[in-house]
């Protein structure tokens, strides 16, 4: 009978002492448990005991933990050389290659070795759980154990369930989660589990925004992280960080393991810049230029002084008008109203529409017209967009009046659903229709992507802080515009937006 994970006798293998295993040992020390490593490669173990005994004594060196509870967890931490070592474990926790038939050879032995009643869980990332245990006599012990990178400081693991994994080994596995510090989430086993998953609206939106020619990388970084979304970096700072090799792979990952679903679509230019090296900052060069591993970011676009004799906004009781007005009447003269007056420039603030068919819908000069995007209000950075006519001058204006308080303004071309609109409303879809695929539950999306991801926000709490209706409205009107599959709103989303409710309500 495997022991009581409370109990000081409790025994945790790791098996791969690389980044991720040797993490894993060092939270399980601390924890309380006893950690039996093994490593492969000669002389990996005994590197991983030495760095975490300097992790472990660091802490206590910082006031994290006393010298006493360092000693201990030290003492707690056992090398073994084989994997026949682990017999007395009560689970068993593989960190090894992504590999396939690795992992299921490692399982295959480990059966014969631990006990009947003994958890057996990988640290994989992208292969499927129930593939996995597929290969074991006993797959109803097997499940998903997904930490993240540094797993010290990254204070959330998945509990993957697998088709036949048995309800027991997942409770208990988030209690031993638990009891090493972290925060437990739970998922189905799925393709990208649930970080990965539900992080794909940042990238993949973003790269569409690019292939279409709408923004250059820094403008879509830029107001993701300043235009009041509050993005810690936008998606190509991200994808430079982690390096393209890694992130573009994934992308063309999960879009083929979802069969070629549409709202995870990649786009082409990704692979040629792959197949170019511009991996990113640990080159020197991908969607930003670094030198001495800093970022060389593009200047600000320089700003007229010039401001138009009068701005027109509406059309005439539309929220963003109101927003707009209340802005622009400090620095000229503001019109409401049908129609404006031969001298206004136009602006208009549409919601998952573009500038130009608003323009057109309202029968204004569209060469005249700019849109401002107001989801967010008018705090942080504004984003700007043109239609397909705009004068050069109007632009000019436009942007000189929207800069006139000192903030920054970017400049785009016409967009159904600007930027922040389009990333936002996408990644609130994604995780709608995660949890309407009963993948994981509102409570676990939200806490994954905030603490794997860092989001300013849970996507649901996103969606609910800007109103689940507005989501709603800019998908349907980018759907309608693109007719593109990418955008249709999600049951979840569709049915909470009818009702007027939270995005994190349950099914009844």
């Amino acid at each position: 009978m495997a022991q009581d994970i409370n109990s000081p006798d409790y025994t945790i293998g790791v098996i791969g002492t690389g980044t991720m295993g040797r993490g894993i040992a060092q939270i399980s020390v601390v924890g309380g448990y006893k950690v039996k490593m093994f490593d492969a490669q000669e002389g990996a173990a005994a590197k991983a005991e030495e760095f975490i005994h300097r992790m472990v004594n660091r802490a206590a060196e910082k006031g994290q933990i006393t010298e006493g509870e360092a000693e201990a967890a030290n003492g707690r931490l056992v090398i073994v050389n084989s994997l026949s070592e682990m017999g007395d474990c009560s689970l068993v926790i593989e960190a090894i290659v992504e590999n396939l038939d690795v992992k299921r050879a490692v399982f295959s032995e480990l059966e014969g070795i631990v006990a009947e009643d003994a958890i057996l869980a990988s640290n994989t990332s992208s292969l499927s759980v129930t593939q996995i245990a597929a290969g074991c006599e006993k797959p109803e012990r097997v499940a998903g154990y997904h930490y993240f990178n540094p797993v010290p400081l990254l204070k959330v693991v998945e509990v993957v369930d697998g088709q036949m994994t048995a309800p027991w080994v997942a409770d208990k596995l988030d209690a031993i989660a638990r009891k090493c510090g972290h925060e437990p989430v739970r998922t189905q086993d799925t393709p990208g589990f649930l970080v990965n998953h539900a992080g794909r609206g940042l990238y993949t939106e973003g790269v569409r925004i690019l292939a279409e020619g709408i923004a250059e990388p820094h403008q879509v970084d830029d107001v993701l992280r300043e235009g009041g979304a509050g993005f810690r970096m936008g998606p190509f700072e991200l994808m430079d960080t982690t390096g393209l090799d890694v992130s573009g792979v994934v992308m063309e990952s999960i879009y083929e393991q979802f069969y070629q679903e549409q709202r995870f679509k990649p786009q082409a230019f990704i692979r040629n810049r792959m197949a170019a090296g511009l991996y990113g900052r640990k080159v020197g060069q991908g969607f930003y230029t670094y030198e001495s591993n800093k970022k060389i970011a593009p200047e600000e676009a320089a700003v007229l002084s010039d401001l138009p004799d009068s701005v027109w906004v509406g059309p005439e009781g539309h929220d963003a008008a109101k927003i707009l007005a209340d802005y622009l009447q400090d620095y000229v003269e503001v019109e409401t109203g049908a129609k404006p007056s031969a001298k206004a420039i136009c602006m208009v603030g549409p919601m998952g529409r573009d500038a130009t068919m608003t323009a057109v819908d309202l029968g204004i000069e569209a060469e005249r017209t700019v849109a401002v995007d107001t989801l967010f209000g008018l705090d942080g950075r504004r984003t700007m967009m043109t239609t397909s006519v705009t004068d050069e001058g109007v632009r000019d204006l436009a942007h000189g009046v929207l800069a006139a308080d000192g903030g920054k303004v970017t400049v785009i071309h016409d967009s159904p659903g600007f930027i922040a609109q389009r990333v936002i409303a996408t990644i609130v879809n994604i995780s709608s229709e995660i949890a309407q695929m009963r993948i994981a539950t509102p409570e676990d999306i939200n806490k994954a992507v905030m603490l794997g991801l860092a989001y300013p926000q849970g996507p649901l709490e996103f969606g609910d802080t800007l109103g689940a209706v507005k989501i709603h409205a800019i998908l349907t009107a980018m759907h309608d515009f693109y007719g593109d599959p990418r955008y249709r709103p999600s049951p979840w989303l569709t049915r909470r937006a009818r009702l007027g409710i939270s995005l994190m309500t349950p099914e009844a």
